[in-house]
């Protein structure tokens, strides 16, 4: 499936974890898609294991529903971005028109500072777990999880069926685990 005109934003903060945002961002591209990093400052922002992406534009620069899907890579960027008003904002905003969201390792808890994971099915990195079923999600252990438009992973080595996960959203062919 060719990706072409699809726009997806990678939300990207302090100490993201490298994998989980460089290959899904390689992966979307290399399908024809437009990634747009996202954070909440223009700038080099650095991952966990030396990586480091350039963040073009701001949660305030960017209108959610000009998006196709948006990708939260795991690792603390997650926990870093929840504290910014604007992020949590954008990411309600964003859920608000139904279409798909990625979330792998601790992208998870920026799902849950947003209200969005109560009821759901979903997955993530295995130390979550206990702050996602508080907020009233189903904590399962598996490689990847859609329930609805939101897809779920756990970890760096599940980045392949998460990508395939992604692109079958996005093509409209995933089935829900609800």
């Amino acid at each position: 499936m060719d990706l072409s005109g699809k726009r997806i934003a990678a939300l990207v903060g302090v100490g993201f974890e490298d994998q989980e945002a460089l290959q899904p961002i390689d992966f979307l591209r290399s399908h024809g898609a437009e990634v747009i990093v996202i954070g909440e400052q223009k700038g080099q922002v650095h991952g966990l294991h030396g990586a480091v992406i350039e963040v073009q534009q701001t949660f305030q620069e960017i209108d959610p529903v000009r998006l196709d899907a948006i990708l939260i890579p795991g690792g603390r960027s997650p926990a870093y971005l929840r504290q910014f008003p604007e992020a949590v904002g954008f990411v309600k905003s964003f859920a608000e028109t139904g279409k798909p969201i990625a979330a792998i390792c601790h992208g998870g808890q920026l799902l849950s500072a947003a209200g969005l994971v109560k009821g759901l099915t979903l997955t993530g990195y295995p130390g979550i777990k206990e702050e996602m079923e508080q907020a009233g999600a189903n904590f399962v252990d598996q490689p990847v999880v859609v329930d609805k438009n939101i897809v779920s992973s756990r970890l760096p080595s599940d980045i392949p069926v998460f990508n395939e996960k992604i692109k079958e959203l996005l093509s409209g062919n995933a089935r829900s685990a609800a």
